[in-house]
């Protein structure tokens, strides 16, 4: 293998202790199944209050395209449905993004495996719990509501089964862009990355909800009806459709990544990695080698707000952590070069000071002396046989200085 090959890996290597790295896992899946179940928790809880029927969207039919019955359109419930989903994502992922990543979606975890910015076992613990989060947060609407949970996905009539697949690919493949361009990689944006996430979301919701239901989440389709028991014949294409738009964005970005999208413009961004991909050794971030230390795994963080593709130094034998300090070596590093910085302006500022002591002047009642002379000018200072000092006499109403 050549130095100079294709760098995929878009997160820095991390190692630790296996103890470090299983409890790594378990707070991100604790996190993404907390997260996801407040995602659907709201976002079902308005889907739910947009369709009773006394305000449906299914209330009347009408005839389609095609002669079939198809649903009247009321914009009003579909903003509802739309804005419920994009506000849900952004306040969660805002809330769970450095502790999981804040996906809450199986199609998202497979472009983020894809691009390389999870690991299989990572992706798969994601999965899991994100589809075990639906399935919870569908339940307690159920629960709290009375009636029936009437927020199940469902084609509407007149569209069929392969252009519902393909919308809910292409509203995926919109979504998971935004993700990869916004937070996959550190930048300025990073820590706004959930607003306009979730402004993706709310668009794409606009575009298919009325169509397909908007689902571009297959955990967000098969909660409800794992909740409800019942299943359509086409809800594979909830799973396939979401996977299939994940995937084309993915292959994308891959692709300007292969064309090196970092060059095109010249964004030099504080704290971002400027390197090419191509440049970079596959097992680096910066192009010199990292040698995983002797018993260390591969330790992943816990989420998106650390561990990121920085220009700092990589430190390979530190183990990873999460949050702002990621080492308590960056702390006493810090402290070293506060400790440096105030000494070398003490310093800078004792130069420039010139030294009062040599260069005053001090008259006593027409006698005249030189402060910091050791050659008395006066038979008082001679017989007195020492200087005094000059912040003394300088006090003293009888003196002044020239």
């Amino acid at each position: 293998m050549g130095k100079h090959q294709l760098n995929w890996h878009i997160r820095k290597p991390q190692y630790g202790s296996r103890r470090l790295a299983a409890k790594n896992h378990f707070v991100a899946g604790l996190g993404e199944y907390v997260g996801t179940t407040l995602f659907m928790l709201f976002a079902l809880g308005a889907t739910n209050i947009a369709n009773i029927p006394s305000t449906s969207v299914t209330g009347s039919t009408t005839a389609g395209q095609d002669g079939s019955a198809a649903q009247t359109l009321n914009t009003s419930n579909l903003l509802y449905i739309s804005f419920a989903f994009g506000i849900s994502l952004t306040v969660t992922a805002w809330c769970f993004f450095r502790v999981s990543g804040g996906l809450f979606n199986p199609s998202i975890t497979l472009g983020m495996l894809l691009v390389g910015a999870l690991s299989p076992v990572r992706a798969a613990i994601l999965a899991v719990v994100q589809i075990l989060g639906a399935i919870t947060g569908a339940a307690i609407i159920q629960a709290l509501t009375p009636g029936t949970l009437n927020v199940r996905t469902t084609l509407t009539p007149g569209m069929s089964i392969t252009r519902g697949l393909f919308m809910e690919a292409a509203m995926t493949a919109l979504l998971m862009l935004a993700i990869l361009l916004l937070a996959a990689e550190k930048s300025r944006a990073t820590f706004m990355a959930p607003l306009p996430i979730g402004l993706a979301l709310f668009v794409a919701e606009l575009a298919s909800v009325y169509w397909t239901g908007g689902s571009l989440n297959p955990a967000r389709s098969f909660g409800p009806d794992v909740v409800l028991t019942t299943f359509n014949g086409y809800a594979w294409i909830y799973w396939l459709g979401p996977a299939l738009g994940s995937t084309v964005a993915a292959l994308f970005y891959r692709l300007i990544k292969y064309l090196e999208y970092e060059t095109v413009q010249n964004n030099d961004e504080e704290g971002v990695q400027a390197i090419a991909p191509k440049e970079a050794d596959p097992k680096t971030e910066t192009g010199e080698e990292i040698v995983q230390p002797k018993d260390a795994v591969p330790v992943e963080v816990t989420g998106f707000g650390g561990g990121l593709l920085q220009s700092q130094d990589a430190q390979p034998e530190a183990m990873a952590r999460s949050g702002p300090l990621a080492d308590p070596r960056d702390l006493s590093d810090k402290m070293d070069r506060l400790e440096n910085m105030v000494s070398s302006i003490l310093a800078q500022l004792n130069a420039a000071q010139p030294d009062r002591l040599s260069g005053d002047t001090i008259v006593h009642t027409g006698t005249t002396e030189k402060v910091g002379s050791t050659t008395p000018s006066s038979p008082a200072s001679a017989s007195s046989g020492h200087q005094l000092p000059a912040n003394t006499l300088a006090d003293h109403p009888a003196y002044h200085r020239v």
